[in-house]
């Protein structure tokens, strides 16, 4: 497995009690860059979210703050131009010398995007996706026409959504390396996304679809336009030194958020469905001792995940646990693929 990231929270995390957010948020925010930073994760995502900070402005002051973490910014098409992203995507990469990624949006919540003025229909919202990322890359290498006394070719594109006329980047802003991408989702038109512009496809654990089959989906989406992606897995986790240990902190987390434990949430040994219910954003995810947790991320590499995605609560204690507790039973060359077995970590 080539990374172990750190999903971000840009609305805080509750771990002051009574004080006012805004006082603390941003604190914390960073906090937890300097925390995943120290523990030895790869990269940071920082989601988009609209209750909370930008995702853009955060994700320059954990480049700034830092000097190995890969910082991945979540945003969506409706952000500014492509060009304009690409543009202050540049600098970031000349800030950080290469770190920084996307994750593009593509269908953001609607009613959310409504309130935005954005009204577009689904198949719409993919399309626009399609020729923003396909007019970033294009002024990314391209020479512009004109100024400072050359005379480049210039990138042309006139799309549904977008046009640009002798675009292009020199000088400063030339010769670095594009954001690595990553997109989200598992319908076709996601796959489709991904299998065309996409560095790293993004998955979930989910109820109702295998991994597998949809690894199998995507590879086969890949392979029609002649490319590999890459593949990412978001999952919470709840680790500790025993497997009791850690159930018993899903039930009060659990409590926490005023709802109550569910047995049929226990879909496994180790996976929980339960984390919705407990405040986190995605449904599924990890809960035993180290060992339990590490064995069921070796399966995921052997699946053929690349990258896992972890995010806990509260974000600074938990990165210091993972970084402490659970990275170790890791292999630094192959990355969890020689993570120990329960018992033969119990041995």
């Amino acid at each position: 497995m080539t990374g172990v990231d750190w999903r971000l929270s840009v609305r805080g995390d509750a771990r002051r009690a009574g004080t006012p957010p805004a006082r603390t948020a941003f604190r914390d925010l960073l906090d937890a860059v300097d925390a995943a930073e120290l523990a030895g994760v790869d990269g940071v995502l920082v989601p988009r979210d609209p209750a909370g900070d930008e995702s853009w402005v955060v994700a320059g002051a954990a480049l700034r703050a830092t000097r190995h973490l890969r910082v991945t910014a979540e945003f969506d098409p409706t952000f500014g131009s492509p060009v304009y992203a690409a543009k202050v995507s540049a600098t970031l990469q000349r800030l950080s010398r290469g770190r920084f990624g996307w994750r593009l949006q593509a269908e953001p919540d609607a009613d959310e995007a409504r309130t935005r003025g954005d009204v577009l229909a689904s198949a719409e919202r993919y399309r626009r996706a399609a020729e923003f990322l396909e007019v970033a890359r294009g002024v990314w290498n391209s020479d512009p026409v004109g100024g400072n006394g050359f005379e480049g070719t210039g990138f042309e594109y006139d799309g549904d959504h977008f046009h640009v006329a002798g675009g292009g980047f020199r000088g400063i802003l030339s010769g670095l390396p594009f954001p690595r991408v990553e997109i989200a989702g598992d319908d076709g038109a996601a796959l489709a996304l991904s299998a065309r512009f996409g560095d790293v496809h993004v998955f979930t654990e989910r109820r109702d679809a295998p991994l597998e089959d949809r690894l199998i989906a995507l590879r086969s989406a890949a392979a029609a336009t002649g490319r590999t992606v890459g593949v990412a897995l978001e999952v919470p986790v709840i680790a500790r030194e025993t497997d009791d240990e850690a159930w018993h902190r899903a039930d009060r987390l659990t409590r926490q958020a005023g709802a109550e434990p569910d047995a049929a949430d226990r879909l496994d040994a180790v996976r929980w469905a339960g984390f919705r219910a407990a405040g986190f954003g995605d449904e599924i995810g990890l809960v035993g001792s180290y060992s339990t947790v590490a064995h069921r991320l070796r399966e995921y590499a052997e699946a053929g995940v690349d990258t896992v995605i972890l995010t806990g609560r509260p974000h600074i204690e938990e990165i210091h646990r993972v970084g402490e507790h659970l990275l170790h039973l890791t292999d630094p060359s192959a990355r969890l693929l020689r993570a120990p077995r329960p018992e033969e970590a119990n041995a």
